[in-house]
Order: C-alpha cells, then structure tokens, then sequence
C-alpha cells in the first residue's frame, strides 16, 4: 500500500499517515537522511496517538519522537522509550519498503489489531 514519495518527506522531518482512510493517522515515518523509520501511531503508556497537532511528532531537537498526550520521548531508529512512563517500552514497527523510483510503501498489511 502506497504512503508517499521519499521526496515528499524532507530529511529530519516526520508525517502522519492513514493508509486504510480510517480518518486518523495510524503510521508515523520519520526520515533520516536516506533512511525511513516507521512506527504504529500509538504511545505503549496508553495506546494514544503521538501527534501534539497534525505531522508534529518530533521534539525541537528532532532526534526523538514525543507523544504529546504526556511527553514520552523515543529514539527514532529503535522506537525504544527513554524518557517518561514508559520507559524501556518500545513503539511498535511498521515495515516499508522503498521503490526504486522512490515510492514509499507498506511492506506488509498494517493488522487492525497493531493500529491504535
């Protein structure tokens, strides 16, 4: 299932994605130079989604991922919690796969029961 254009995605930047057009985001990706990181939307405290306002899941340093429900920090590459009550808690990874032509999809189906 197609997300996005790596183009569409600047390096150091994050973007929420709905991929079945549930009407809330339930993907997260995060670039790192050519590298993609993506992550099931929702915090292991509470399963809440990350996002404080729209494609806003970075901190101001942009090296780790917030939930803005209670400030939970996560290293993008691991997903792993070092900051807040989950800690040592992990986001839960969803695989991509990168075309040729640059286009970003899911490598497998995102199961209803890992969206938040």
């Amino acid at each position: 299932m197609r997300l996005c254009h790596l183009d569409d995605l600047p390096d150091g930047d994050s973007r929420g994605f709905d991929p079945h057009a549930s009407g809330r985001d339930t993907v997260v990706v995060v670039r790192q130079g050519s590298a993609l990181h993506a992550w099931v939307n929702a915090c292991p405290h509470h399963g809440t989604p990350m996002a404080w306002r729209k494609n806003a899941f970075l901190n101001a340093a942009r090296d780790r991922i917030v939930c803005g429900a209670h400030g939970a920090q996560f290293e993008i590459d691991t997903g792993r919690c070092t900051l807040g009550p989950c800690l040592g808690e992990s986001l839960t990874p969803v695989p991509l796969r990168i075309h040729d032509d640059g286009e970003v999809h899911l490598a497998a189906p995102l199961h209803e029961e890992t969206s938040p």
